[in-house]
């Protein structure tokens, strides 16, 4: 992508921290062209087995990040984009971030990371913990459970349950693990607004990372009693997560002569304030009006759509006012795993000859609907929504000495279609209309997954205009906190693109679906539901079983000569 300065032409830059890279994009502020793009690679990627530069193993289900790969996006990816845009970097008025949720850091007063303090670099917890750490679910269960004794009000607001993926759960984990990082914990923060920080030099909160992972509702936090309850060293965490809050679209700051620096652009454009990967995708897809559902695809699926009005819908991450844009209740749902469970299939479940995506897709697309008489449950990386459970895992039921790589596959794909159904039902059930679908993210390149999800939905399915849906998003909240629109309302009209009903449901395959889908309930309610907590069981002896071999031997072993 290349473009050539028009006289009047101004230009954005939009940068999407996704889960193993970050991703700038350069955008026109008059019509949204992408001019140019770049993509850096995080160089410690996810962070799962042991520490940089240590050999001692971290406990299962913990997924951490390096901070400073984050500020290597700025260093490499955004100039590097601009000048693959070909543009006069002083044309550029404004820069806005999204990031993966929820993914959150401790820090000291003045924002530095505590895995940089020298001391505590081999302390797990003073780490990024990822959206996809799951170590906090039996801390997510304390809170739902003393939540519902109290009847906390703003628990329906997420469903019924707190994930173990948001901050409250990540916090109390701290606490319990490692009391003496929990102290030296200043701040608790979002990596949205840390990276906004580093950027303009201000401590900002965004109300979407507040409300959906901090559970900020009618302008409070939980309560100090709460909090207490839970244990009393934790009645100061919202002291750690609260700061000035600003709405979707607004300037943060100006650009620090540091991080113009970093990225090339000029000192003191507009930084808007954080937001989240797949929420700012609303804007990018034209779809902020009521009843446009965004499923934005990738690693995991996130579900967004505004709503006029407020509604409680059992086992959503949750709903905030201006969550989305202002004036709309943004809702939010969500799968764990999507893509992740298909590059698990291709990397280590699937024979030399089929082992890639292109080839099983080919193979599973030649078959009618049932053919490989298979159901899935989705839940290789547990359940986001509707059950709100990380200690679910995946299941395959149907095996026979018939099936092959690509009969698998295809259950897996058919697994996380149902999964989008669950929750577009739940939203319907629950008096949130869906009057449209559309898809984002990586896999919607997958003509035969989107051909599914039609089908399986029995739903036209729209695509957005473009493959950088988050970074052009983004973009256009950089245009809105520069100024250059009046609202993100007006911006994404101008800015954003979407094709509608690309895909079509057949009647035929559709109906055939309904009944596998009838399956696909049944099982999602026994192992999900108290039928049958085996799932649970399972991870608890698995755990167990890691944390034995991870003790030093009490006795040296007997040698046999």
């Amino acid at each position: 992508m290349t473009g050539v300065d028009g006289p009047g032409d101004r230009y954005v830059v939009g940068v999407d921290y996704g889960t193993l890279s970050g991703r700038a994009l350069v955008v026109r502020v008059g019509d949204g062209a992408e001019l140019g793009t770049a993509v850096h690679e995080y160089r410690h990627g996810v962070i799962e087995s042991s520490l940089p530069g240590t050999a001692a193993p971290l406990p299962p289900d913990w997924a951490l990040q390096d901070p400073e790969d984050y500020r290597d996006v700025l260093r490499h990816a955004v100039p590097a984009a601009v000048a693959a845009a070909g543009i006069d970097p002083a044309r550029v008025i404004g820069i806005a971030t999204d990031f993966t949720a929820c993914t959150v850091l401790p820090t000291l007063a003045d924002g530095t990371p505590l895995c940089e303090v020298p001391e505590l670099r081999d302390r797990p917890h003073a780490w990024v913990k990822l959206w996809k750490h799951h170590a906090g679910q039996p801390h997510a269960d304390r809170i739902n459970v003393l939540a519902r004794e109290r009847r906390e009000p703003w628990l329906g607001r997420y469903g019924g349950k707190i994930s173990a993926e948001w901050q409250f759960a990540k916090g109390l984990q701290l606490l319990d693990e490692d009391p003496e990082i929990y102290r030296r914990a200043e701040r608790f923060v979002e990596a949205a607004d840390w990276i906004v920080w580093q950027l303009c030099g201000v401590e900002t909160r965004n109300i979407c990372t507040a409300g959906y992972k901090g559970i900020r509702q009618d302008g409070r936090y939980p309560s100090r009693e709460f909090l207490a309850a839970l244990d009393p060293g934790f009645a100061d965490f919202v002291a750690k997560l609260d700061g000035p809050l600003l709405p979707m679209g607004a300037r943060a700051g100006g650009l620090t002569a540091r991080a113009a620096a970093w990225t090339g652009l000029p000192e003191g454009i507009a930084v808007a304030a954080g937001n989240v990967d797949a929420h700012v995708t609303a804007a990018s897809a034209q779809a902020l009006a009521p009843g446009h559902l965004v499923a934005i695809m990738g690693t995991s699926t996130c579900h967004v759509v505004n709503g006029a009005d407020l509604a409680e819908v059992p086992g959503m991450c949750g709903v905030v006012e201006g969550g989305l844009s202002p004036g709309a209740w943004g809702y939010e749902a969500g799968q764990s795993g999507v893509g992740d469970i298909f590059g698990w299939f291709v990397e280590h479940a699937a024979p030399a000859g089929v082992d890639s995506h292109e080839r099983l897709s080919a193979l599973a697309a030649e078959q009618p609907v049932g053919g490989h008489g298979l159901i899935a449950l989705d839940w290789w990386n547990g359940n986001r929504s509707l059950l709100v459970n990380h200690d679910l895992s995946g299941l395959v039921v149907g095996l026979t000495l018939a099936t092959r790589p690509a009969d698998v596959y295809r259950a897996l794909l058919e697994a996380t279609a149902y999964g989008t159904r669950m929750i577009i039902e739940a939203f319907v059930e629950a008096g949130v209309p869906i009057r449209e679908l559309v898809v984002a993210g990586g896999l919607a390149g997958n003509r035969l997954l989107m051909q599914i999800y039609s089908d399986v939905t029995n739903r036209p399915l729209s695509l957005i205009g473009s493959a950088q849906g988050p970074a052009l998003g983004s973009a256009i909240h950089a245009a809105v906190a520069a100024g250059a629109y009046p609202d993100v309302y007006a911006a994404s009209a101008a800015m954003g693109r979407v094709d509608r009903d690309v895909y079509r449901p057949d009647p035929e395959r559709a109906r055939a679906y309904d009944a596998l889908y009838a399956e696909y309930r049944t099982l999602h309610d026994h192992f999900g539901r108290g039928g049958n907590d085996v799932m649970s069981r399972l991870r608890a002896i698995r755990n167990a079983a890691v944390d034995r071999s991870a003790e030093p031997a009490t006795t040296p072993l007997e040698v046999v000569a």
